[in-house]
């Protein structure tokens, strides 16, 4: 039997991360106080989170200034899509294969 469980990734484990990049597959770039906001999040938890995706590289940070203002708001990369995209597609064959 084929181990499906294995094509799951760590990086997506937790339900912030998994939310993170559900927000931002389908997005072009989302702005920090807007992901809060969607995944009741706190600042610390999400920037956190949001640290370890960009350390695997599947997210890109955008930091500028609106007036006087920062803004920091994010993308999911080339490699963070297709990393999600697998992940997704083990969760539908660990689904399909336990009904």
């Amino acid at each position: 039997m084929k181990n499906y469980i294995a094509h799951l990734n760590k990086a997506f484990e937790n339900r912030l991360r998994l939310g993170i990049m559900s927000v931002l597959i389908t997005n072009d770039w989302v702005e920090f106080n807007t992901l809060k906001e969607l995944l009741d999040a706190t600042d610390g938890n999400l920037a956190s989170h949001i640290t370890a995706l960009e350390k695997t590289g599947y997210l890109e940070v955008r930091k500028a200034f609106i007036g006087k203002k920062p803004n920091t708001s994010f993308r999911i990369t080339k490699e963070g899509k297709k990393a999600f995209k697998e992940h997704i597609d083990g969760l539908e064959q660990l689904i399909k294969k336990s009904m």
